[in-house]
């Protein structure tokens, strides 16, 4: 028992240094302020680019410090509608549930130090009149609704791990085809 809770901290700091050098790289190749130069980046990646971008849609749910609309349309342009989806849905399926189990272990402190406290607070207010599911479900499905928090809170309320993934299922797929279809009339 000991040895795993200390492998779960060298793991958690490992992550943490490689998370923290990924975002100052970032910055400085501009990938997280201009969707051009990430396409192009991801471009240049190769093979290797749709893991990239795996892990950025992943990242992105995680800590919400890139739009998740700017994201998804990157995914598209990079990759084209069909590719492009099923790597947004992917990554953005793997960080969401991240994101539920993340506010199991660490709670409200977490959200509170990811999101605006008025914002959460109006979330847990759904959670307080137990009807938190409904809304979850629709800030799923609807395209720029704020689906990270929500995630968060999800983790914080009464609905289980089964119910989430569902609903991830079940409401991620429409936001993504707007995305998609939304790139095609541009």
């Amino acid at each position: 028992m000991k040895n795993s809770k200390l492998l779960i901290k060298i793991v958690t700091i490992i992550i943490t240094i490689f998370l923290v050098c990924f975002i100052v790289y970032a910055v400085k190749l501009g990938l997280l302020e201009d969707k051009e130069i990430l396409v192009s980046y991801m471009k240049s990646l190769g093979f290797i680019a749709p893991f990239f971008f795996l892990f950025l849609q992943s990242f992105q749910v995680v800590f919400p410090v890139i739009p998740g609309g700017a994201s998804c349309l990157a995914g598209v342009l990079a990759f084209g509608s069909i590719e492009g989806f099923i790597y947004n849905y992917l990554g953005l399926s793997i960080g969401s549930v991240i994101s539920y189990f993340l506010s199991k272990k660490y709670g409200l402190k977490i959200i509170y130090k990811l999101f605006d406290k008025s914002l959460v607070d109006k979330y847990l207010n759904y959670i307080r009149n137990n009807t938190f599911k409904k809304i979850f479900f629709l800030g799923i499905l609807i395209p720029g609704a704020p689906d990270d928090l929500l995630c968060y809170v999800a983790g914080i309320s009464n609905i289980t791990l089964k119910e989430f993934i569902i609903y991830i299922i079940l409401g991620k797929p429409l936001t993504l085809i707007f995305y998609s279809i939304f790139y095609y009339i541009l």
